[in-house]
């Protein structure tokens, strides 16, 4: 990247006037090179003069014009100039600009990928939700920005696999499996209650239909047309199994809706049949971790400065949800292997945050390797309605619901259109759009007009191979380049900072620049040369374009 050239450059010119003396020797501050938000400043900016002003107890504006100094010529830049009260300012050669044009139809898919992971082993773990009901609209959000994610990952050079964790031990499986043996029992006309912790949502009725349907009145013992007894165990077991699996299979077609597939689905239930359970607490006990209190066993998360002590093993026994999480990410990092692990968590995990980081600590591993994302809620509004219940159910309203309606490619957009620490507004009318204030529609637009621009070079039988870009010139071809030569800096945004809501904004934004250059800029003309090399220019733009919807997990449409 240009980006990355022209910060080596401020580097070592830096480095050079600390040699001669010119500026005072000690540890460069980090050097950051931005686009300012003003064309007039130049295409980039850097401000490392303001951070050394203090310690060399010298102007800014006299620091920039030392460093500037010594920056070597570069084919790239056109010109280097120091503003007030320090800026050094960047501008790129329109030349140069011109043939990245050619640079991106010869990259083709491959452009943007970059080398910042060098194939370092990432796991993205996310949407990871109990096989207990079907996803709602909330999970939507953590699956979306987590394949999201993990394409910038991989884009940016990271081995990346893609996880969901299958929460089928403790509990939450135990109260799922009374719960569908209740409702089983109950659409057979056998009185039952639903225990005080069921799910008790139309889904848990619908599914016991399904059994029926399918399996009669298998799972009854003999004898077995009253309450539960004793002796129900092993039907109300093999019932509940089924469920599971159903759910599972469920989950996987709501996420195969939009997009989502998973590398790998690990079982929690696994994790105890496997030993690492035993081989975690084993190795926290070794590093005097562990101590037992109160009839439990906790974690000493105070000896690592947290504000208290957490349970792994309860008094009866059994082991928590966070004893879990301890054999769970103990297979990540020490049996798997991955250098660095990314959960996708919902707003209701953020109090787990700090003693994951803790224990994962006391295991012998930088807690640095471990990050975690909290995805914030999700507000569905028709309008300035808001929707609080499913019109079908009166129940959760569910992801699949929510497909059905507006479809994947605007659920995408619009869940990863806000950063994920912020509450969203998800506007379904506004989703549905097809105008131009439906920034789904107005970016994939812009990929269909691109196309159709090339179908019509196509049909009057244009060879544009030969095309010269120098000829491309004027504001607004060269804007529609520099729009385009943004993609793999935003990619080492997403990846870097783990903030892949970046995307959709730069989709509008190079759709914008598209609009604008098709406007001012007739494509296909009786100019020859131009025409060519505006048709390379498009066909870049169409590139960069689907690219970037792909990186989001979108269609890139041929026609609207």
């Amino acid at each position: 990247m240009i980006k990355s050239k022209i910060a080596s450059m401020l580097e070592k010119a830096t480095a050079t006037a600390q040699e001669k003396g010119l500026l005072p020797p000690g540890t460069l501050p980090e050097i950051m090179v931005e686009r300012p938000q003003n064309s007039h400043h130049g295409d980039y900016a850097c401000s490392v003069a303001l951070k050394l002003a203090r310690p060399a107890r010298t102007s800014p504006i006299s620091i920039a014009r030392t460093i500037s100094d010594f920056l070597p010529t570069a084919r790239e830049i056109e010109k280097v100039e120091v503003a007030p009260p320090g800026f050094i300012n960047f501008f790129l050669k329109e030349a140069w600009l011109a043939q990245q044009v050619e640079v991106v139809r010869r990259e083709r898919e491959k452009y943007g990928n970059l080398d910042l992971g060098r194939g370092s082993r990432v796991q993205v773990e996310f949407v990871s939700v109990n096989p207990t009901g079907p996803l709602h609209v909330g999970h939507g959000r953590g699956a979306i920005l987590g394949s999201t994610l993990a394409n910038a990952l991989a884009a940016a050079g990271y081995a990346v696999q893609r996880e969901y964790y299958v929460n089928d031990a403790g509990a939450q499986m135990d109260a799922f499996y009374v719960s569908l043996w209740t409702r089983y029992r109950q659409a057979l006309g056998i009185a039952a209650e639903m225990p005080e912790n069921g799910y008790v949502g139309q889904y848990m009725i619908d599914l016991a239909q399904e059994m029926i349907a399918e399996h009669g009145r298998k799972f009854l013992d003999v004898g077995e047309e009253d309450a539960p007894s004793e002796s129900s165990g092993q039907g109300l077991r093999e019932l509940g199994k089924l469920g599971v699996a159903r759910m599972i299979a469920a989950i996987k077609e709501d996420l195969r809706l939009v997009g989502v597939e998973f590398d790998m689905w690990f079982s929690e239930h696994g994790l105890y049949e496997g030993g690492q359970y035993e081989k975690a607490m084993a190795l926290l006990k070794d590093g005097a971790y562990v101590a037992e209190k109160e009839g439990a066993v906790w974690f000493v998360s105070t000896a690592l400065g947290e504000d208290k002590d957490n349970v792994i093993v309860r008094t009866s026994g059994t082991p928590t949800y966070f004893a879990s999480d301890i054999a769970y990410h103990y297979n990540k990092f020490v049996e798997r292997g991955f250098d660095r692990v990314i959960n996708v968590w919902g707003a209701d995990h953020q109090g787990h945050v700090p003693r994951m980081k803790a224990v994962v600590g006391a295991m012998g591993i930088d807690p640095v390797r471990l990050q975690v994302i909290i995805t914030q809620m999700v507000t569905l509004k028709r309008g300035e309605d808001i929707i609080r219940v499913s019109k079908r159910t009166g129940d959760l309203i569910t992801l699949r619901e929510v497909v059905d309606e507006v479809g994947a490619d605007a659920c995408r957009f619009f869940f990863l259109a806000r950063s994920a620490d912020s509450q969203m507004d998800f506007d379904l009318e506004l989703a549905k759009e097809q105008s131009a204030e439906n920034p789904v529609y107005y970016v994939q637009y812009a990929h269909a007009r691109i196309a159709s621009i090339l179908r019509l070079a196509r049909e009057r039988g244009i060879d544009y191979a030969d095309g010269d870009v120098s000829l491309l010139n004027c504001e607004a071809e060269l804007t529609l380049v520099r729009k385009m030569l943004m993609l793999p800096e935003l990619v080492e945004i997403a990846a870097g900072n783990l903030e892949p809501h970046h995307l959709p904004h730069y989709a509008q934004d190079l759709a914008t620049s598209f609009h604008a250059f098709y406007k001012q800029c007739r494509v296909v003309s009786k100019d020859k040369d131009l025409t060519m090399a505006r048709l390379k220019l498009v066909e870049a733009a169409k590139i960069v374009l689907a690219r970037t919807l792909h990186l989001m997990g979108m269609t890139a449409p041929e026609s609207m």
